[in-house]
């Protein structure tokens, strides 16, 4: 027996998509700072930083777990894809989606849903996968989100977990150092492997504190520097002809030699 449950954030965002830190500096801000046994790197459509993280984890024997994963934005709101080995292809349906993540093992988590926003899946669309054959239904719901889009609707989407039977996770939807682990899940069990398995056995629980009004002020100021940054690195990978075609501030030369390794 544990001490104390596991905890997990399982919606981290670095360089590689629109987050203000670097891999490195995320790992060594939770070695040294969090109580959590598992975090999940899910940037916007690509998983290079992810498969680094996680590699870079294992190398230094990190007392945390990296998962992969991928916030992928479909034709019915922004999916969380964790546990993968592959990007998922973006704007399909939702469905389709799904069916992609969990074809290649992974599991799939709708991100901040329900909010009247296009980025967000809804209700009616969830109730209908959920119909469906398991190969198309989503495995959780994002019922914690401290962020704006998750805040007002945070009592709605428990209440639709508890109506469908869907087990719940809590993330901080981090784009900063600071925002790490602000929401979380406890499960029972310290692994990834434990984690993925209350997650299917509907057994996870979702905590975690909401950002104040202006919390987030200082992060979009990061953000919108950092894409002055972004946009003068994917011209420069275009003109030389050794970028990733979507680079966003993290050079790929920091990410492949990991991920070549990783994958011995």
């Amino acid at each position: 027996m544990t001490d104390r449950l596991g905890r997990a954030d399982l919606h981290i965002h670095t360089l590689a998509s629109d987050g203000t830190a670097g891999v490195l500096d995320i790992l060594d801000h939770v070695e040294a700072n969090l109580e959590l046994d598992v975090i999940a790197i899910a940037d916007h459509e690509r998983i290079d930083a992810a498969v680094a993280a996680r590699a870079i984890a294992l190398d230094r024997g990190l007392r945390f777990e990296v998962v992969v994963g991928e916030e992928i934005t479909t034709l019915g709101g922004h999916l969380l894809g964790l546990w993968l080995e592959t990007r998922v292809r973006p704007f399909r349906s939702l469905r389709s989606t799904i069916a992609a993540i969990h074809d290649q093992g992974g599991l799939a988590i709708p991100a901040h849903p329900l909010v009247p926003y296009p980025l967000c899946a809804q209700g009616f669309v969830l109730r209908r996968l959920l119909a469906d054959e398991p190969r198309f239904r989503p495995d959780a719901i994002e019922a914690f989100n401290p962020t704006t889009l998750g805040r007002p609707w945070h009592g709605r989407v428990v209440q639709f977990a508890e109506e469908h039977g869907l087990a719940t996770v809590g993330n901080s939807d981090a784009h900063s150092l600071e925002a790490i682990g602000s929401g979380h899940t406890t499960f029972l069990g310290r692994t990834g492997d434990e984690l993925r398995a209350a997650i299917l056995a509907r057994t996870t629980h979702h905590h975690g504190t909401f950002h104040g009004t202006t919390a987030q002020l200082g992060t979009f100021r990061e953000q919108l520097r950092k894409y002055g940054r972004d946009a003068r690195a994917n011209l420069g990978g275009r003109i030389r002809g050794d970028g990733t075609g979507r680079d966003l501030g993290y050079p790929v030369e920091l990410v492949e030699p990991v991920d070549r390794s990783a994958r011995r």
